[in-house]
C-alpha cells in the first residue's frame, strides 16, 4: 500500500497523497483549528512537511493563550486580528502576516464587528493544534 499517504498529524485535516495536487479548500473538509482553545475553524490539508489552512474566527471571539512546538504564519484575508505574540499586543488587517515563533505563547480574537479570515501555514513538525497555556 505504497500509494497512500500516511494519515493525517491532526484529527480531521486531509492528508495529501500521492499524486494528488489540487485541494479544493471550500470542501476538503471542516475542523477546529483548536479544540480546547480556539473558535477559529476551517480546512486542513496536510502534507509531509507542511500544513495550511483556511480557517474563519467569527467576530468577537478567538484563541485563549496557547503554543505549539511548530511555528506558523497567519496571513489575514478579511477583518482584524487582535493578538498577542510573546508578550507583545498585535493588531493585523487585511493584508498582514503574523508570524508565530515555535514554543511562543500567543492568543487573539477577531474584532467585534466582522469575522477574521485567515490562510495559515505551519511546518508539520507538529499537528495544527497546539497546546492551552496554563
Amino acid at each position: 500500500m505504497a500509494d497512500q499517504a500516511p494519515a493525517a498529524r491532526t484529527p480531521g485535516a486531509t492528508r495529501a497523497g500521492p499524486g494528488e495536487y489540487v485541494f479544493n479548500l471550500a470542501s476538503v473538509n471542516h475542523i477546529l483549528g483548536g479544540p480546547d482553545y480556539s473558535t477559529a475553524n476551517g480546512a486542513c490539508v496536510e502534507g509531509d512537511r507542511m500544513i495550511v489552512g483556511l480557517m474563519r474566527m467569527p467576530a468577537g471571539t478567538g484563541a485563549e493563550p496557547h503554543s505549539h512546538p511548530n511555528e506558523q504564519w497567519i496571513y489575514v484575508l478579511e477583518g482584524t486580528f487582535h493578538a498577542t505574540v510573546g508578550g507583545k499586543t498585535i493588531e493585523a488587517r487585511v493584508g498582514s502576516v503574523v508570524y508565530v515563533p515555535a514554543d511562543v505563547v500567543h492568543g487573539g480574537k477577531a474584532g467585534a464587528d466582522r469575522d477574521v479570515v485567515f490562510f495559515t501555514v505551519k511546518d508539520a513538525s507538529h499537528s495544527l493544534h497546539g497546546i492551552k497555556a496554563a
